[in-house]
């Protein structure tokens, strides 16, 4: 089901990103924002699947900090898997996390294998919500628990012109859905409970610091990662704070139980 630009994400890039987001984090938010998603789920002694697993920051919060029995990451970019396989590695947590580069498609998992299928800001990249949401559906055991956040369009209408040239600096192959679209796909697999919660007003203010940093700092920045790189960021940023402020970008929690 997934789908990605391929070596999007080289190492460069997962750097910048963790130092904006915090080592290891490829979307805003860190340790708080998964402890969000997650709130309330009996994480401990379960199995999850963590669709986009990125460099494996989350994977390791899930079963050292929320003690899940057993963690399998899943992306489609060697580069990030690569740094996730090395972290669960260097961290000796191999038992504990299996870390699996797939290609876009069904989920590799027979029927009803997992407790919880999570995602952190990866399944934008996945155009069929609703292959999306049936398939996570399939592969989780009754009773259990998708959450995930998202970026989320308001509509299903064509991208406004901001946010289309938003898109187009981010240079990924976003599909963006609403929220409509989702609580749909959802229901329409068969999750029950399905819940969506709008994350736009926090990420207006996270951000638009975001930006004032990279603007504040941009010496420091550059030396880093260079005048190029740098001023490509700002641009994207601006784009983002632009949408973000408007609404029509607007971050998600979503949520559905399968059920018993």
């Amino acid at each position: 089901i997934m789908a990605g630009n391929d070596d999007h994400y080289h190492d460069q890039t997962i750097a910048f990103l963790g130092e904006i987001w915090g080592d290891g984090y490829m979307s805003p938010g860190g340790s708080d924002e998964v402890s969000r998603v997650i709130e309330g789920l009996p994480i401990a002694g379960s199995t999850v699947l963590d669709i986009g697993c990125g460099s494996g920051a989350i994977a390791v919060e899930l079963s050292q900090l929320h003690k899940a029995a057993k963690v399998v990451g899943i992306d489609v970019e060697a580069p990030v898997c690569e740094a996730a396989s090395s972290r669960v590695q260097n961290l000796g947590l191999q038992d504990a996390i299996q870390i699996l580069e797939v290609t876009p498609g069904p989920l590799p998992f027979e029927d009803a294998s997992f407790d919880v299928v999570f995602s952190k800001d990866s399944i934008i990249h996945i155009a069929d919500k609703e292959f999306l949401a049936a398939e996570a559906f399939r592969v989780l055991k009754p009773g259990g628990w998708f959450a995930a956040s998202d970026w989320l369009i308001s509509h299903d209408n064509e991208p406004s012109p901001a946010m289309a040239a938003y898109i187009a600096a981010e240079d990924l192959d976003f599909a963006m859905a609403s929220p409509q679209r989702y609580e749909k796909a959802m229901k329409l697999a068969g999750f029950e409970e399905v819940k969506l919660r709008n994350r736009n007003a926090w990420y207006r203010e996270v951000s638009a610091a975001e930006l004032a940093d990279l603007k504040g700092n941009r010496p420091r920045w550059v030396e880093r990662y260079g005048d190029a790189f740098i001023d490509e960021q700002i641009d994207i940023w601006t784009r983002l704070v632009d949408v973000v402020a408007s609404g029509e970008h607007c971050p998600h929690h979503i949520r559905g139980r399968k059920p018993q």
